[in-house]
């Protein structure tokens, strides 16, 4: 109940100097200290501390395959949200929209890097081609094709199923960090889906605006993590702590207890100073 004491914010410079605009934000939400560095050594400097920077006891936030490697060597010596990267998506579809719209929100994500996986899960085979087809014709176009083509040529897929059963099957199977849901019966989805990052429901519900505005926390789980784990959120700065207090009558009787656990697991304390009746 006593809260986070000291907050400190770090993000890389923009064409050498510090974003405004990330330090306008960062100053809205409460950071304490604001430093204008990023990559490994950011994480290195708030770990392991500088002769300017105290070192901190959590570290959370995304950050590019370096980070994730520097916050998971670092675990242990400090706390970490999740291992997370590279971005993924699922788009789940039928043939309530079109091809198009489905390719612009696969690449859409593709586009974060080289080894983002993209998958389009339907049980439309015409809408599956018609998916193919689109996504082959922006890359020729998009600005950001080179890094998302190698994404969809690599990680891309494009899965038929028959019925909804068999996609959130699939689904949950995959457990992806962001799965957007555009059928006749989105409700559907949303009962039955259980491993995931996030839910984008309906076609108006873009995955971007989950990246840059839409208010929900966007540090997700990846590579399957979804299936015993959420994305950060404010438990993860919550410790349960515990506490023990007996009166003199009680530890008599736990004590009883006690010495007879310690005699089954062999420790000779209970054995030695106890009387034992088993």
């Amino acid at each position: 109940m006593l809260g986070v004491k000291r907050v400190i914010a770090a993000a890389p410079p923009f064409n050498g100097t510090p974003s405004p605009a990330i330090v306008v934000a960062m100053d809205l939400v409460g950071a304490d200290e604001i430093y204008c560095f990023g990559g490994v050594q950011a994480i290195a400097a708030m770990a392991i501390g500088t002769e300017t920077i105290a070192p901190v006891d959590m570290i959370v936030g995304p950050g590019n395959a370096f980070v994730a490697e520097a916050k998971r060597q670092l675990f242990g010596r400090v706390g970490i949200d999740l291992f997370v990267g590279p971005t993924e998506t699922l788009v789940i579809a039928d043939e309530s929209v079109d091809g198009e719209l489905c390719a612009a929100d696969l690449l859409g994500q593709a586009e974060h890097g080289p080894t983002s996986p993209a998958i389009l899960l339907t049980n439309s085979e015409k809408l599956a081609n018609d998916t193919i087809k689109e996504v082959e014709r922006r890359l020729t176009i998009l600005p950001t094709a080179e890094v998302a083509g190698a994404a969809w040529r690599e990680y891309g897929e494009v899965i038929v199923c028959d019925t909804y059963e068999e996609m959130v099957e699939v689904a949950n199977d995959l457990a992806f960090e962001h799965v957007q849901i555009m059928t006749q019966n989105v409700p559907y989805f949303k009962e039955n889906m259980r491993n995931f990052g996030a839910l984008f429901l309906g076609p108006e519900t873009n995955v971007s605006y989950g990246d840059k505005c839409i208010g929900t926390n966007h540090t997700l789980p990846t590579r399957k993590a979804a299936r015993y784990t959420g994305g950060l959120w404010v438990g993860k700065f919550i410790k349960t702590c515990t506490f023990q207090s007996a009166t003199e009558e009680a530890s008599v009787i736990v004590g009883e207890y006690c010495s007879r656990l310690c005699a089954v697991e062999g420790f000779g304390l209970g054995i030695k100073n106890r009387q034992i009746s088993v």
